[in-house]
């Protein structure tokens, strides 16, 4: 298993400096070879030629939230992180990797939830490489890895909770979107953690019934909502009758026997709870 380990290396400036002199002394041993037909200035200025372009090839710019993974000969020698201008092994492999911030938005899933209703599923991932070593080392494509395994936690996520929850203590897709993504973090994290990446925050940004059965479930939740409007009215409208009768009682406005009683409930009742505007016919004679 590998893990990150810090590295450093020569100041850059100070190597393109010495480059650019080797630079101008093969061209003064050149020069003078010329001049003096002297063999070994030749021979000199062949190997400040040689040297030059490995002093340049060495250079590395790391930039601010950047790594640059090092290599020599297959063996991981570690990992430059400090921004600068560096100058390594020119025979080094190096290989650059960005600790920025990055989102992911994986496409429309379509899947069958926990009571087996189609729907369509989407999320938002917002990660970040923590360990380069894991990240180039571990998996063949590490930004492949993360858009794979998101997808595959957000599939499985959906299958193990419902849309909508029928009963009191059952998390749900729509109901519980902090707690659903609290475990959506979770799971992707435990699937990204061997490729060397972070998970900062992971949510649902698409979430709808599949549309062959979009209808009927509109129609399911309109029923759920008119009944628990209609419960409401209920409530409120034997509470209503109640308040009425014991005033009626306590203020001694008229006596009613049980089957006035019973009517003037049944008349209160309808006038609350019907969903239209109730035509009452008014008595004017005698009480009965």
């Amino acid at each position: 298993m590998f893990r990150e380990t810090k590295t450093r290396g020569l100041s850059g400036w100070f190597m393109l400096f010495v480059a650019v002199g080797l630079f101008a002394l093969a061209i003064l041993f050149l020069a003078s070879g010329i001049r003096t037909e002297n063999g070994w200035y030749g021979a000199g200025a062949g190997l400040c030629f040689l040297l030059c372009p490995l002093c340049a090839i060495g250079l590395t710019v790391v930039n601010p939230n950047d790594g640059v993974a090092v290599l020599l000969a297959g063996r991981y020698k570690g990992t430059l992180r400090e921004p600068g201008f560096w100058w390594v092994n020119p025979f080094t492999t190096r290989r650059r990797v960005s600790l920025r911030v990055r989102n992911f938005e994986s496409a429309k899933l379509k899947v069958n939830d926990h009571d087996g209703n189609p729907i369509e599923i989407a999320a938002v991932v917002v990660w970040k490489v923590v360990d380069t070593a894991e990240a180039v080392f571990h998996v063949d494509n590490y930004e492949n890895f993360v858009h794979v395994q998101s997808e595959a936690a957000v599939r499985n996520l959906a299958t193990l909770h419902p849309y909508d929850a029928h009963e009191d203590g059952v998390l749900s897709l729509r109901g519980n979107t902090a707690e659903i993504a609290e475990l959506m973090k979770k799971e992707i994290q435990d699937r990204l953690a061997q490729a060397g990446v972070e998970v900062i925050e992971a949510r649902i940004s698409h979430l709808a019934y599949a549309p062959e059965i979009a209808q009927a479930m509109l129609l399911r939740q309109q029923a759920g909502a008119v009944i628990a409007a209609r419960s409401r009215i209920v409530q409120g409208a034997v509470s209503m009758v109640e308040m009425a009768l014991e005033e009626l009682a306590r203020k001694q406005i008229v006596e009613l026997d049980t089957e006035r009683k019973a009517a003037m409930v049944s008349n209160l009742l309808v006038v609350l709870c019907s969903d239209r505007h109730t035509q009452p016919v008014v008595n004017t004679g005698t009480l009965y």
